[in-house]
């Protein structure tokens, strides 16, 4: 995980930090091996300088247009910064995908997997991808079905994908505990580290089942304003 030295001064960040520590000790892990995702999809720059000025680097992102308007410009002045796409994926945005982002979350279809070995190959850019997994079996979501993880791991190593983990969301409002020990179980079946499971709600709990990566945005940037209509 990419951080650099701070005082982590920024309070929402610093008591994140507190509970990552303290889910890490009880789960006998290493703090260090849990990467903290700041969601900071539709969060503008000024909202975003904060965390950067506090030492936090590693960031993601839901949509690749949105990326594209605001990162480049932060990466010109920090240039640490660690950015994962963690949203659905068109494959008609392989190109800037991967030109842009240091980890994809969201691989779970072969043409997804073509269309990102090819921009890989072409920009000579290797960007390692963890397996979108529809672990609730939910068709409003994305990831791949459980049963057909081991053929879309096989194809993406095949394509000379580097293949980090799997990830998923669990279902709204279900515990999310058999979720992550499910996924957990596939990651291990298959020789799989990464886990990317976990957000503002559970995330202590995700650490407490394996998870290597997980997702904050509302404890860390706080609840986004409504806009009026």
């Amino acid at each position: 995980m990419i951080e650099r030295d701070s005082h982590l001064a920024n309070p929402p960040l610093k008591d994140i930090r507190s509970k990552i520590e303290k889910a890490a000790r009880i789960a006998d892990r290493k703090p260090s091996d849990i990467a903290l995702i700041a969601v900071s999809k539709t969060r503008s720059s000024d909202e975003i300088r904060p965390l950067l000025e506090a030492g936090h680097c590693v960031f993601g992102e839901n949509r690749v247009q949105e990326a594209m308007e605001k990162w480049p410009a932060l990466k010109g002045d920090y240039p640490d910064i660690q950015l994962h796409m963690i949203g659905q994926l068109q494959s008609n945005k392989a190109a800037e995908a991967v030109a842009l982002f240091d980890y994809i979350h969201s691989l779970d279809r072969l043409s997804l997997v073509k269309a990102l070995a090819k921009e890989m190959d072409r920009q000579d850019r290797r960007i390692a991808c963890f397996l979108q997994v529809n672990i609730g079996e939910e068709s409003q979501k994305g990831g791949c079905d459980i049963k057909a993880v081991p053929e879309l791991l096989a194809q993406a190593r095949t394509a000379g994908i580097a293949v980090a983990g799997l990830m998923a969301v669990p279902p709204d409002n279900a515990n999310p505990v058999p979720y992550f020990a499910l996924l957990a179980k596939l990651a291990r079946d298959r020789g799989l580290d990464g886990l990317s499971i976990g957000m503002s709600g559970d995330f202590e709990s995700a650490i407490k089942l394996g998870a290597t990566h997980i997702r904050v945005g509302t404890a860390l940037f706080g609840a986004r304003a409504v806009r009026a209509t």
